[in-house]
């Protein structure tokens, strides 16, 4: 078989036997495209086509892709143990030291670790965490969890009903009890840069939380729940005075703060934690994707002193997963955060790398085609939108940055057709709505960064041809 009738066999096969996740299969039947492999930042197909993942696989490559010392820290621990559970008063050597690292890189206070599979199992894992911590603390009724619209949070039920996608709550049925929504911080579209100031729009987004809070009552609320920037949301990068503003009130009301880090933590902010970037002070923090920068399937929820204690004091927690702590995936994330340790990643993401996409992706901001830029770290989004400069807005640097930018009607929309586009001229850069957004590799050099950018512009500049 040559290499295309190899790919045509995998596609034939992957209609017949295959349900991809997110996907509709009838629009997919016969197109997959195959990634066969990959090295550095880069995949390619089973055609031989390369790609530059500006995503990162699914937002969890941190480290990049054929890292040689998590193949082999894995390999070994296969040969030594492949398989131990964390019940009946068991432990393994790797998830031991997995435990005591992530308690050495976490914030203060940051003691204990509680592992799972994936991020959707930490999510849950939260839930359950933080009310019995309620009920050990003699308030059963504190069973509320406040989080916000377009907020995605997994997609098991406790994720799907945490998160505010409205596709997965149609598709699901109801929610499970016990959760409120709020508005979510994001500027574009929803602030009106004709009448507020950034700030001022992430002063009332924050006191949605306070007016939500006094509805239910505060000795109902359990928690609330956001992550530090929102990914699958399209990288809902928040004002510069909305974390401090929520992180008052939940201290005014005894409400913990839950930091969802699955994608923000290990680097992607520039800091171990998108809570250190933007001064959270979390009680809770479910953690996922690159903890092993996606070599093997693994997550987690790390927990505070006062919220680990508490639960240690209170006999039995009827929780776990047949997974918890895998020596195998623990030694792989213990080889990847040596790894982002050693080679100095997050630094590199703070001070090198990330103020450099940062100012690259900014250039995009004078395209016909985009409405804002947008980011943080490693990572950046940009808004498809028919701009109308008026001129009017009380902050010049966001005068595109309103109600007035309009999103094009047409079918597929303007975010599918640049996807596509950006596959053809050799980038992954992933569409949310028509927000396209990347995540790329804590490992990418500003020669790298050059050809995302360059590579970007031309599918704007294809994507503008069509329009």
């Amino acid at each position: 078989m040559s290499a295309h009738e190899k790919t045509q066999e995998y596609q034939r096969l992957d209609a017949a036997h295959y349900l991809h996740p997110f996907t509709d299969a009838r629009a997919l039947a016969g197109k997959a495209r195959v990634i066969a492999r990959a090295e550095g930042v880069y995949l390619w197909d089973s055609d031989g086509n390369k790609l530059l993942d500006a995503m990162s696989g699914l937002w969890c490559v941190n480290a990049g892709y054929g890292r040689e010392e998590i193949a082999e820290a894995v390999a070994e621990q296969l040969a030594r143990l492949p398989y131990y559970n964390s019940f009946f008063q068991c432990a393994t050597p790797p998830a031991i030291e997995l435990a005591a690292e992530l308690a050495r890189v976490s914030p203060p206070g940051f003691n204990r670790a509680f592992f799972t599979t994936s991020g959707s199992e930490a999510i849950d894992t939260v839930v359950r965490v933080i009310r019995r911590y309620w009920q050990l603390r003699g308030e059963p009724k504190r069973v509320n969890i406040i989080a916000r619209e377009n907020a995605y949070h997994g997609s098991t039920v406790a994720g799907m009903s945490l998160g505010g996608m409205a596709i997965m709550h149609e598709q699901g049925g109801p929610p499970m009890p016990g959760v409120a929504r709020i508005r979510q911080p994001k500027w574009f579209g929803e602030g009106d840069a004709e009448a507020q100031t950034p700030e001022e729009f992430g002063a009332i987004a924050a006191r949605a939380l306070a007016e939500k809070i006094d509805e239910l009552g505060a000795e109902t609320v359990a928690a609330f729940i956001g992550e530090p920037v929102q990914g699958a949301g399209g990288v809902v990068v928040p004002p510069p005075n909305y974390w401090n503003a929520v992180q008052q009130i939940c201290d005014e009301h005894s409400v913990p703060i839950v930091a969802d880090e699955v994608i923000c933590a290990f680097g992607r902010t520039g800091a171990w934690f998108g809570s250190e970037t933007f001064g959270i002070r979390p009680k809770l923090m479910p953690v996922a994707k690159a903890l092993t920068s996606g070599y093997l399937p693994m997550g987690g929820v790390l927990l505070h002193d006062d919220i680990a204690d508490v639960l240690a004091e209170g006999g039995e927690f009827a929780h776990g997963y047949t997974y918890s702590g895998h020596p195998v995936c623990a030694a792989a994330a213990l080889a990847n955060l040596k790894i982002l340790r050693e080679e100095k990643l997050i630094e590199r993401a703070r001070d090198d790398i990330g103020p450099y996409l940062q100012k690259q992706w900014q250039t995009l901001a004078d395209h016909p085609l985009v409405g804002e830029t947008r980011g943080v770290g490693m990572l950046a989004a940009l808004e498809i939108a028919q701009k109308n400069n008026n001129g009017n807005s009380k902050n010049d640097n966001d005068k595109n940055n309103n109600k007035n930018n309009r999103r094009f009607q047409c079918d597929p929309p303007a975010g599918i057709q640049c996807r596509e586009l950006c596959a053809a001229n050799g980038l992954v850069m992933r569409a949310v709505g028509d927000t396209m957004i990347i995540a790329p590799p804590l490992t990418i050099t500003r020669a790298e960064v050059d050809e995302l950018i360059n590579k970007a512009r031309q599918s704007l500049n294809d994507l503008a041809s069509r329009l």
